[in-house]
């Protein structure tokens, strides 16, 4: 009895009339009959696309899932051998039917014909161009083949099959792994952009530094953030289908906790404040549970994952970057990895399910090991929120973030200071690898910056040689004493005359300042907020006024409040202060 129609179900082989008929006809009863004795017989007349629908009745995945499943076999699969019995499915096939979807994904009958811009009835103009054929996506292939994969083993533990015919078909192959995350210029230019709403662009930050996935932002709620040990739970999802969404577990169903930098902590505590002000105003209370991004002023909705993908889109296709939102993920993943972490840390912040099987063959071999080395951080190396416009950065500008470039600004204090004279020959890269303890490719890239500086000259296959500087061209490290101590001084030390209104440098008046690399401290009413190591810099006001409003507006702080902190001098791994710098708005 066939198990979908209940009827009787026959099995029939048709031998073509001639002389040798009867014998022929014979020996197919004899090997139908051997295929029923063995129970390898077809007990149905079900086609596959008949197969597909039973199966998509009882398949228990994720929504959003299920509904992707079905979209491949309704554009696919129905259309191309949705009629065929599966008694007739072989491993040819399946081997065209793959082979068809390599050559068209519009399964055009190779016919000339013209792409129509709308179906309704129009006049045609440049928008109606001729078919050009293009291939199906190979990951798209092989998700069809995992969905009749699952379909035919469901058959035959049905009985409908006695054997898988897909499994002596040459299933299509896992395409190689390709993350394309932005770069790190890619990465400024956006956050530079996305500063002009500061609620998206702490949204975008916190995608960069958690690798998070949209729906997970989405489902997040303040109660989910600890802001006092810096710690970011990951529990819930937001999924969508068209414009319904409802709240479900993460993807690998596992909750994580991420750390958080000082950086982001600072960042969401704003964000905290700018949606309690929105609350107030509106005369409610922002409640614990209220969700972090949410297009309500009360916190009780969520953001949609697609208005997210929207409005990244909109964004970069403004800026002329090619990349998407999920992108960003890949972009945490690589950084991390390039920073040094291990890849079970970085399959733990990301969710990644199979004890970072995902990440290791997804993102490990995409970053080489000097890489690895030559970063300090993720936070190190995202890009800083903008303080005006991108420039060419100078020795003397450069806030020192990689180690590559701390050795370059050593080296080149060095040689300001006489230390390699010119025409002498610089260490190996053997030799500055183990002075700083760094990579041989770190070693070359502190020489590359110290070329672009113009300092050395660097041949291929030679050692690096100091080039002859004149005085004038030799930038000074700071300024002399003489050029301090003959300033009319308070009693404190502050300078008067060099410093405009509403500002002054506070100094000790017997400390010579160091030739060295200098150490930033931003203080805000007595509390460390952050540091940054950076090259010598000038004694002058507004110099300094800039390097205090950077810091000030890098913190998540505001130039208006500038009175509120203080900027500290001091030389690289010493605890006395070499200067102070105060500033009124």
């Amino acid at each position: 009895m066939d198990p979908l129609t209940k009827r009787r179900h026959y099995l029939r082989e048709y031998i073509p009339a001639g002389p040798d008929a009867h014998a022929e006809a014979e020996k197919a009863l004899r090997r139908l009959l051997v295929q029923v004795d063995e129970k390898r017989n077809p007990r149905t007349t079900a086609t596959v696309a008949q197969l597909l629908e039973q199966h998509f009745a009882l398949l228990e995945v994720e929504r959003t899932t299920k509904s992707t499943y079905e979209n491949l076999a309704r554009t696919h699969i129905v259309p191309l051998i949705g009629r065929v019995k599966l008694a007739a499915l072989s491993s040819q096939v399946f081997d065209s039917f793959y082979a068809e979807l390599r050559r068209c994904r519009a399964h055009c009958n190779r016919r000339r014909t013209v792409e129509h811009w709308k179906t309704t009835s129009h006049d045609c103009d440049h928008r109606c161009r001729p078919h050009i054929c293009k291939p199906l996506a190979q990951s798209t292939i092989r998700q069809i083949h995992v969905v009749l994969s699952g379909a035919l083993r469901r058959a035959v533990r049905w009985q409908w099959l006695a054997r898988n015919p897909i499994e002596h078909a040459e299933s299509p192959k896992q395409p190689p792994a390709k993350p394309q995350p932005p770069t790190s210029e890619e990465a400024a230019r956006i956050l530079n952009a996305s500063w002009d709403d500061p609620d998206w662009a702490v949204l975008i930050w916190l995608t960069m530094v958690t690798g998070s996935r949209r729906g997970e932002l989405c489902a997040l709620r303040w109660q989910d953030v600890d802001l006092v040990r810096g710690v970011l739970r990951v529990e819930r999802s937001v999924a969508q289908l068209g414009s319904e969404t409802w709240e479900k577990d993460t993807k690998t169903h596992q909750h994580r906790r991420i750390a958080l930098d000082p950086e982001s902590v600072t960042l969401l505590t704003a964000h905290r404040a700018r949606s309690m002000e929105i609350a107030a105003a509106l005369g409610v209370e922002l409640p614990v549970d209220a969700y972090v991004f949410s297009g309500s002023g009360d916190g009780s909705t969520h953001m949609k994952p697609g208005t997210i993908t929207q409005r990244y889109s909109r964004l970069v296709q403004q800026l002329g970057i090619r990349t998407t939102f999920h992108k960003l993920r890949h972009y945490s993943a690589t950084e991390l990895i390039a920073s040094g972490v291990d890849v079970r840390t970085v399959a733990g912040r990301l969710g990644h399910g199979g004890g970072g099987a995902t990440t290791l063959r997804v993102y490990a071999a995409w970053v080489s090991e000097t890489d690895q080395r030559a970063s300090t951080g993720l936070l190190d190396r995202l890009p800083r929120r903008p303080v005006g416009d991108p420039g060419v950065v100078g020795p003397d500008e450069l806030f020192v973030r990689n180690p590559y470039e701390r050795a370059a600004m050593d080296l080149r204090a060095q040689i300001l200071a006489g230390t390699h004279e010119a025409g002498s020959p610089l260490p190996t890269v053997l030799e500055l690898s183990e002075r700083y303890g760094i990579a041989v490719g770190t070693a070359n890239r502190a020489v590359g910056l110290l070329k672009e500086w113009g300092l050395v000259d660097v041949r291929r296959g030679a050692r690096a040689i100091v080039l002859a500087r004149d005085e004038a061209d030799s930038p000074a490290l700071a300024p002399t004493r003489e050029e301090v101590g003959d300033a009319p001084q308070t009693e404190l030390g502050e300078v008067s005359e060099p410093s405009p209104p509403a500002a002054q440098v506070v100094a000790p008046t017997t400390a010579q300042l160091p030739d060295g690399l200098l150490e930033l401290v931003l203080r805000r009413r007595g509390a460390d907020v952050s540091r940054v190591v950076t090259a010598p810099v000038p004694l002058n006001a507004e110099l300094l006024r800039k390097l205090l409003l950077d810091g000030i507006t890098r913190s998540g702080g505001s130039g208006e409040e500038i009175g509120h902190y203080e900027l500290e001098l001091r030389q690289l791994g010493a605890t006395d202060v070499l200067l102070t710098f105060v500033a009124s708005a």
